[in-house]
């Protein structure tokens, strides 16, 4: 990843409406306070060096998740010239985090913006060889079958991007 490329991630999402947050992991906890409403639930983060603060229910149960506000989780790749985040599917379903709630917090490392589809396709094919899915998301879920545009019709309303440097 280079200066220009989180610099064109960045542009991407402010065309998204999507807000980002830069930080390091060990100021991480104060940037996911600044971004969450809560209550707020989350998927463990899989990189070395960087959790999820204890306030973020990691387990929640069904009804936590539907009471949720924000659902933070870690997207394991994002293309920076569209803006959008890759976020692994698990055996145990915590892309559901980035579903329910109305405010989806990604958390990516600067190291994991790629500069468009072919290496974001050659990282996917990686994964697919490993038996492994993912979402691909883009800006707030949003329709606009019946008439006006909706947000949230389908995922959440809102969504913020971390980006751990």
């Amino acid at each position: 990843m280079t200066t220009a490329t989180l610099s064109t991630f960045e542009r991407s999402l402010g065309r998204l409406d999507v807000e980002s947050t830069r930080t390091s992991a060990d100021e991480l906890d104060d940037a996911l306070a600044s971004v969450t409403l809560d209550p707020v639930v989350g998927a463990p983060l899989p990189f070395e060096n960087c959790s999820l603060p204890d306030w973020i229910r990691t387990d929640p149960t069904p009804a936590e998740l539907e009471q949720a506000k924000t659902g933070v989780t870690a997207a394991e790749m994002a293309v920076a010239d569209y803006g959008s985040v890759v976020i692994r599917a698990t055996p145990d379903a915590t892309e559901q985090v980035s579903l329910f709630p109305d405010v989806h917090v990604a958390v990516v490392r600067a190291a994991d913006v790629v500069p468009g589809m072919p290496e974001a396709f050659e990282r996917l094919a990686e994964w697919t060889a490993e038996g492994d899915s993912a979402i691909v998301a883009t800006g707030p879920s949003a329709t606009a079958d019946m008439g006006a545009l909706v947000k949230g019709a389908h995922g959440p309303k809102e969504v913020h991007v971390v980006v751990v440097e």
